[in-house]
C-alpha cells in the first residue's frame, strides 16, 4: 500500500534532525562505499542511460525536445514556488506562481514558455536549498545508487522533492512510472554535451563539481569560484 505524502514527509522530518546535527562542512568519509556506487552508476549509465539518451536526442525533432523539456520544467516550478515561499523568498515566489499559471495555460500545459517570453525568469530551488537556508549541516558526500552525486542532507532534501513531485500524485501506475522514466531520459540527454568537460578522475571531478554548484546555488550566486584554480 502506497504511503499517504504526509505520512512521508513526517518520517523524512526525523531524518532532518539527524541531519541537523552533521558537520556543516562537507567530506567525504564515505568515500571507498560512495566509489563502489559511482563504478555502478558509471556501468548503468554506460550501457542504458546514456545510449537511450543519445538516441533520444538523435531520433527527436529539436522542436519536440524543446516541448517536452518545457513540460517537465513546468512541473519543476511547483516545487521551485514552494521552495521560495520556505525560503521566505516572496517576489520570487510570487514570478514562479506567475510562470505555473501563464505556462499552463497559455504555454499548452507546459509544453511551451511564454512566461520566460514575459519576463518571468526560471528560478532554481529544491529542499536541499531549503534545508540549508534553515542551517542543516551538508553532512557526507554521498553517491546514491542511480541517482548520483548528493549530501546527506541533500538525499533528505531529494526524498522531499520526490514527494511532493506532482507526478507523484498520478493515481494511474504505468503511466506515473513513464513519465518518471522520460522526465530522466530527457535529463540525461541535456548533460550529453558537459561530458567533454570532465578531466582527471571522474569521481573527484563530478564530486567538487557537485559541491562547488550546490555553494552556488544555495547562495545564489553570491560565492568566489575556486573550482578552476583546483584544475
Amino acid at each position: 500500500m502506497q504511503k499517504h505524502p504526509l505520512v512521508q514527509i513526517l518520517v523524512t522530518s526525523y531524518l532532518i534532525t539527524i541531519a541537523a546535527v552533521l558537520s556543516a562542512e562537507t567530506a567525504d568519509p564515505l568515500k571507498p562505499l560512495n566509489r563502489k556506487t559511482f563504478a555502478l552508476n558509471e556501468t548503468l549509465d554506460a550501457y542504458i542511460a546514456r545510449p537511450t539518451a543519445k538516441v533520444y536526442k538523435k531520433l527527436t525533432p529539436r522542436v519536440v525536445q524543446r516541448g517536452v523539456s518545457n513540460f517537465f520544467s513546468n512541473l519543476e516550478d511547483v516545487n521551485i514556488l514552494l521552495n521560495n515561499l520556505l525560503q521566505l523568498k516572496i517576489k520570487d515566489a510570487s514570478s514562479d506562481a506567475g510562470r505555473i499559471a501563464i505556462n499552463s495555460t497559455l504555454g499548452l500545459a507546459g509544453l511551451f514558455d511564454p512566461a520566460s517570453t514575459f519576463g518571468l525568469a526560471k528560478h532554481n530551488e529544491d529542499w536541499g536549498q531549503t534545508l540549508a537556508v534553515w542551517h542543516v549541516g551538508d553532512g557526507a558526500y554521498l553517491v546514491l545508487p542511480i541517482l548520483g552525486p548528493s549530501t546527506m542532507r541533500d538525499g533528505i532534501g531529494l526524498a522531499l522533492d520526490t514527494v511532493l513531485y506532482p507526478i507523484r500524485f498520478i493515481h494511474d501506475v504505468p503511466a506515473r512510472n513513464s513519465i518518471y522514466l522520460m522526465d530522466k531520459v530527457v535529463e540525461r540527454a541535456q548533460l550529453l554535451s558537459l561530458e567533454t568537460l570532465i578531466v582527471g578522475d571522474r569521481y573527484t571531478f563530478l564530486r567538487d563539481a557537485y559541491l562547488q554548484r550546490r555553494i552556488y546555488l544555495i547562495n545564489d550566486g553570491e560565492v568566489e569560484d575556486t573550482f578552476d584554480d583546483e584544475y
